[in-house]
């Protein structure tokens, strides 16, 4: 069952201090969260299997590592475009170095260390406009494909994580008893307990747009430090103002059905910047991951 708007502010009301509630409901976003559809359900997407491309379109590479591999598709004209401010037609297709191929000094995966500027490189979003001829096209040598798993989507509420940017933010105004009360880790745990209860519990945290799911720091801070080109430390102001400039676009979990193992259990992310979303900018897009 989806997570219904109502049933986060109850938690908020619940689990927070009412001023630090009322700014986390007011950060609440709509997602698409993505799962293995059952027979006969519409379908927005797949994990893995073989894309559609462009006749004369070059896979998807990066120097110095070899090619990247296929990780999902999005056929925008299937989602709720006006509610996930999302393309309403057109194909996504999300590319990423998966460790079948590689070269010194980049053997395996994961493909480099969070929030390097070789994030750029490694990973790779490409839009299709409704229209462009395709066809299927299998990987080049080397590149095995992962397994096939058609995608249905269901609507549900995401909240920012206990550390997003755009949450502390919000709350920085506040008094110095509510910065000690988010600073109490047992309080972190306890509101994270809480909001993982009413997560979907369908395999794979695959979603599209809304707040990201984080296993680490939140992920706007690695592509913060990856747009800032690595020089910018963790916890320096200058990466947080960077960091609140960027949204998720999509994340991809470990998916057994799929082959996909990311580090044990680490997921993929994407983010974008509002703009380049409204402008259809995918080659924008910056990349990180994250794992236990």
């Amino acid at each position: 069952m989806a997570i219904g708007h109502a049933s986060l502010v109850r938690l908020a009301r619940r689990e927070l201090p009412p001023a630090v509630a009322d700014q986390w409901v007011g950060l609440l976003r709509p997602s698409l969260h993505l799962r293995a559809a059952d027979e006969d359900e519409p379908l927005v997407g797949q994990l893995g299997g073989v894309p559609v491309l462009p006749d004369g379109f070059s896979w998807p590479h990066w120097d110095g590592y070899g090619p990247l591999a296929f990780i999902a598709e999005i056929d925008c004209g299937q989602l709720p475009s006006s509610t996930l401010s999302m393309p309403r037609t057109g194909t996504l297709l999300f590319f990423c170095a998966d460790g079948q191929v590689g070269s010194d000094p980049y053997p395996g995966w994961p493909p480099t260390v969070r929030g390097d500027p070789e994030n750029r490189a490694a990973a790779r979003v490409v839009y299709i406009p409704a229209g462009t001829p395709v066809s299927e096209r299998n990987g080049p040598a080397g590149i095995e494909p992962h397994s096939l798993v058609e995608l249905a989507g269901e609507l549900f509420t995401t909240g920012p994580s206990w550390d997003s940017p755009v949450f502390r933010e919000a709350i920085a105004h506040l008094d110095d008893d509510i910065h000690a009360f988010m600073s109490d880790s047992s309080n972190q745990k306890s509101f994270g307990d809480a909001l993982w209860d009413l997560m979907p519990k369908a395999p794979g945290r695959h979603r599209i747009s809304g707040h990201a799911d984080p296993i680490q720091e939140a992920v706007e801070l690695d592509v913060a430090h990856t747009r800032l080109g690595g020089a910018v430390p963790y916890g320096n102001p200058a990466l947080h103002e960077e960091a609140l400039r960027w949204t998720l676009l999509a994340q991809f979990d470990s998916d057994e059905q799929a082959g996909m193992k990311w580090g044990g259990a680490g997921c993929l992310y994407w983010l974008m910047r509002p703009h380049d979303l409204a402008t259809r900018r995918f080659d924008a897009a910056l990349f990180t991951w994250q794992r236990d």
